[in-house]
């Protein structure tokens, strides 16, 4: 399917796509945070990968992962203009964020990735509870 945007109008979206301070994904993880009264977890903290949510005393980094950035398949967001630029930069994309998992581990960290659809319809809960509290 051709895109319904034209590449000015695609690129001028593109540009806009912020890599934090995201409503959909990061300021719904604060949300959780606060309502469960979870404390301790710092931002822009500086570490490989620049984690979105780190909780230093704990060596625990979270990652809040964008489906289409990140190589999830949770839908069909697969553009067909420019397809093979779009391949290649997800799986830089997934070959880094595994680099960097491995790094973190190596370490001695905790590492959590989280995917924006699991953010927004839920089912991360569990997960991140059990990461915080063994």
């Amino acid at each position: 399917m051709a895109d319904v945007f034209t590449s000015e109008k695609r690129s001028e979206i593109m540009r806009q796509v912020k890599s934090n301070r995201n409503k959909s994904t990061e300021m719904r993880l604060i949300a959780f945070y606060k309502a469960n009264g979870i404390k301790g977890w710092r931002r822009n903290y500086h570490l490989i990968g620049k984690p979105d949510f780190v909780f230093p005393k704990l060596k625990i980094a979270i990652f809040a992962d964008g489906c289409f950035w990140h190589g999830h398949d949770c839908r069909n967001t697969r553009p067909e203009q420019n397809k093979e630029y779009w391949v290649k930069k997800r799986e830089r994309n997934v070959m880094r964020d595994q680099e960097v998992t491995d790094t973190l581990t190596r370490k001695g960290w905790s590492v959590l990735r989280i995917w924006e659809c699991e953010i927004k319809k839920g089912g991360f809960e569990t997960r991140l509870l059990q990461i915080l509290h063994p």
